[in-house]
């Protein structure tokens, strides 16, 4: 089985630079107008899931809650500080998790979209 997460959003070329600058993630696939739509798929090739991202004429309303989160495992402590260093660099503000296990096993920030993202340094 495969899984996709897709998301409408406004800033598709911000979403791209986070998500491939900063988390390493992959363009694996993109289309343009698909219907009016225009999307990217994200990821890494041969792990089973890829985020899937679009943008159309009609405008993302996103409402989520702050327990709403996509959490990233790193695989390794040299990963781990990579995505950090990349959060650094991109002058990225860490943010506060509401949930208090992700304020000590991890950290929090936020797409182009204000979606929260948490970096895990769990098993590593």
């Amino acid at each position: 089985m495969t899984l996709r997460v897709a998301r409408h959003t406004n800033c598709l070329k911000p979403i791209i630079k986070f998500y491939t600058n900063v988390l390493a993630l992959e363009v694996l696939g993109e289309f343009v107008n698909h219907d009016k739509y225009e999307g990217v798929f994200l990821g890494k090739s041969g792990i089973g899931w890829y985020l899937e991202f679009t943008t159309s004429d009609q405008k993302a309303d996103h409402t989520f809650d702050p327990d709403d989160i996509l959490v990233f495992y790193p695989h390794s402590l040299k990963e781990y500080q990579l995505i950090l260093e990349k959060i650094n660099q991109n002058n990225i503000p860490l943010g506060s998790p509401k949930n208090p296990y992700w304020v000590t096993n991890g950290v929090l920030i936020h797409d182009p979209d204000g979606y929260n993202i948490i970096i895990s340094k769990q098993n590593i």
